[in-house]
């Protein structure tokens, strides 16, 4: 096997000498030596004049043919021989190979770099081990590098919220609209702290955003001449679910439409259509097992007992039909109270915990709802994290004329 044409090959310009090339079925070692000038020390730039010792390091290259691909790199390790400089030793590198405290080499590591910017943790790992690549997805995310922060803002600048952990830990991603490159990351979703950043980064002419009204005191505070405006994204997502709610919510009136103009029978979209909620997937799952068990011949008291439900929701099941029972199962929960809960956790991490104080303070903040409203989400947050100290009317005080009456002796007539 010559090895002088796999170097020009593999390695074409490196200073390297290829020693001998093993070949097993999962991983392919090539042995190699440094054979470079003397490096210089990364200190003091001295040039390295006497070998301390050498020693083999184990740098993962690109796959060849499928296969991994492992090089056995001996390095010399140098003496720097200037007394002023505080390094004694030195390691040499290769020039497009090797790098400092790296066991993949320059290659790779860009391969892994590019992988990680465009596909993210698990999809980058899903694609690393098609292509024979031995990395996770925390260490893909490992390669990416915090964006340089301008001290300006952008012209147009579009502000949203993420997710580092869905319903647990929101951060903010501001985004340079012209040039569609990250501006820098917030580590949470809040007014204030994006406030401050619109404080110490002036400039920003137009505020691209969600339809939401999180962002907007933080805007009217830092850059009150900066103009608002909600993007096409979240207009046309906002549009869709507007649409998708209210023919869920009209569907019988919809049907008898469609029935009256076409004049034959409409059947109804279920599954791909309606809104995939755990309330319509029991409706859906209720109705089909109820049907079963009727044609089946099985009684309504049976049914209520193997199905756990009362006869008379049994019997609702049984006699009307599908589209009027989906219309009648849709989540009427308050939906305003989603834009205050970051702040309602993040309070409650804190030792805020009296639901009388966190309802006055989302009041302060837009919250239009009920104080009944707030207990029903902050018993989930004592789940987490502790008992909540409600709000209760003050007892009244005993009546102690009421207590001596009572331990009085009965008169005698």
């Amino acid at each position: 096997m010559d090895l002088c044409a796999i170097k020009d090959v593999l390695f074409p310009g490196l200073n390297i000498e290829l020693k001998r090339l093993i070949v097993e079925p999962q991983l392919a070692v090539l042995e190699a030596a440094a054979c470079g000038r003397p490096p210089r020390c990364p200190e003091c730039g001295d040039r390295g004049r006497r070998v301390h010792s050498t020693y083999w390091r184990g740098i993962a290259e690109l796959p060849l043919a499928g296969t991994k691909l492992l090089v056995r790199l001996r390095v010399r390790r140098f003496f720097c021989e200037q007394n002023r400089c505080e390094r004694r030793t030195f390691v040499e590198q290769v020039e497009g190979l090797s790098e400092r405290r790296r066991r993949s080499s320059v290659r790779l590591m860009r391969w892994l770099r590019s992988i990680a910017t465009e596909l993210g943790g698990r999809a980058g790992e899903r694609l690393c081990r098609k292509l024979s690549l031995a990395d996770g997805r925390t260490s893909l995310l490992k390669l990416l590098e915090a964006p340089n922060v301008p001290d300006r803002a952008p012209r147009v600048l579009g502000v949203d919220e993420f997710a580092f952990r869905r319903g647990r830990r929101y951060g903010t991603i501001l985004i340079d609209v012209e040039t569609a490159h990250v501006v820098d990351v917030l580590p949470d979703r809040t007014s204030e702290t994006f406030a401050t950043w619109l404080t110490t980064h002036p400039g920003a002419e137009i505020i691209c955003r969600d339809r939401a009204s999180a962002y907007t005191k933080a805007v009217k505070e830092a850059a009150p001449d900066a103009l608002e405006i909600a993007d096409r994204w979240h207009l046309l997502q906002n549009l869709s679910a507007a649409v998708e709610k209210t023919c869920h919510q009209h569907r019988p009136c919809l049907k008898k439409h469609a029935e009256r103009v076409s004049e034959r029978p409409i059947q109804m979209p279920l599954l791909d259509a309606l809104p995939t909620t755990r309330i319509v997937q029991r409706v859906l799952h209720h109705h089909a097992e109820v049907t079963r068990m009727v044609a089946a011949g099985y009684p309504l008291s049976d049914i209520a007992r193997r199905l756990n439900l009362d006869r008379k929701t049994v019997r609702r099941y049984r006699d009307t039909s599908l589209d009027q029972l989906l219309d009648s199962a849709r989540d009427r929960r308050p939906e305003q109270l989603d834009t205050f809960k970051p702040y309602l956790q993040q309070q409650f991490a804190a030792g805020v915990t009296c639901g009388r104080t966190l309802f006055q303070q989302i009041r302060e903040r837009g919250f239009r709802g009920g104080y009944s409203t707030l207990t029903a989400y902050l018993r989930t947050l004592a789940c987490r994290h502790g008992p909540v100290r409600t709000y209760r009317d003050p007892e009244p005080a005993p009546d102690h004329r009421m207590d001596h009456a009572e331990s009085r002796p009965p008169q005698r007539k």
